[in-house]
Formats: C-alpha cells, structure tokens, sequence
C-alpha cells in the first residue's frame, strides 16, 4: 500500500502532488506503477476507486515497456483527469444557475431567463430551437445529462479518463 504524501504537499502545485503520489506508490522504486499502484493513486489523488474498464484502457493505452506507467504517462493521464473533471464542475455550475427552481431539470421558460439575461436581443425561436435540440428525449425537460452532452458536443472525448 502507498505511502501518503505529507499534508505539506496540499499548498504545491498539482503537478508537484502528481510527482509525489507516484512517488509514494512506486514502492519499489521501478520507475513505473502497475496496475494496483495506478488504482491507488487514483483513489490518493482524486478520491475514488477506478472502475476494472478505466484501468483496462489506461494499461492498454500505455507503452508496455516496463509493464506499468511511466512517471512522464501518468503526469500527462492526472493533468487531463482533473481538466475533465473541472470541465464537468463548471458544466453543472452552469446548469445549477439555470435551474432556479432547484427542479433538478430545466425547463424552456428557464432557457428563455437564461438566455434573456446574458443575450437579451436573441429572437425567441433561437432560444426555443436550441431548447428542442438539447432536450433529446422530447420530454419538455432538459436533464443535466443531456444539458451536459449538449455542453460537450464536438469536443474531443477523453472516453478513457470521463467519470461521472
């Protein structure tokens, strides 16, 4: 089991905590962390155990030359890990201050108030159009799951690093 960082570590960069975590994970001094390093350092890092699909697809992603993750790998793996989970904090933020009645869903009329109050001269039918395309289903309600796949159409998927 790794060693945690001290809580001295909490003011350094993320980088510096990424370094410090492999470092404290790679026990044996290998150079590189295996697969139940990788998890651990996960759950260090980020607070949750990775599911068997994510490290399958982190292990099948990396150069298997030493059979695990290379420091400079798992730098470049943590860093995109936490922009996607920043990504995902600002997108429910955003669906948290359209959702003014605390519903859990959003309706047309608080797409027409969102709208109105950052783009005030945008006709109703733009507003209405973008409310159909975002509510998949044809329900009248847009879920956070289909307002954040509307927030993420047409952006590169990191599919092996996306958690919910």
């Amino acid at each position: 089991m790794c060693a945690a960082p001290s809580r001295a570590d909490s003011g350094r960069s993320s980088g510096e905590r990424y370094v410090r975590v492999f470092e404290a994970c790679d026990e044996d001094k290998k150079g590189y962390l295996s697969r139940e390093d990788f998890k651990v350092a996960v759950v260090m890092l980020f607070g949750y155990k990775p599911s068997k699909m994510e490290v399958d697809s982190v292990m099948a992603s990396v150069q298997q030359k030493h059979s695990g993750i290379l420091l400079e790998e798992f730098l470049k793996l943590m860093s995109t890990k936490k922009a996607a989970q920043l990504h995902h904090s600002e997108i429910r933020q955003i669906f948290t201050a359209f959702d003014m009645q605390y519903r859990g869903f959003l309706t047309l009329e608080d797409f027409k108030r969102a709208f109105n109050s950052i783009a005030p001269k945008l006709p109703e039918r733009i507003i209405v159009e973008a409310f159909r395309e975002v509510d998949q289903d044809s329900d009248g309600h847009v879920s956070f799951k289909e307002f954040e796949s509307a927030m993420n159409y047409g952006q590169n998927e990191v599919s092996q690093l996306h958690f919910a």
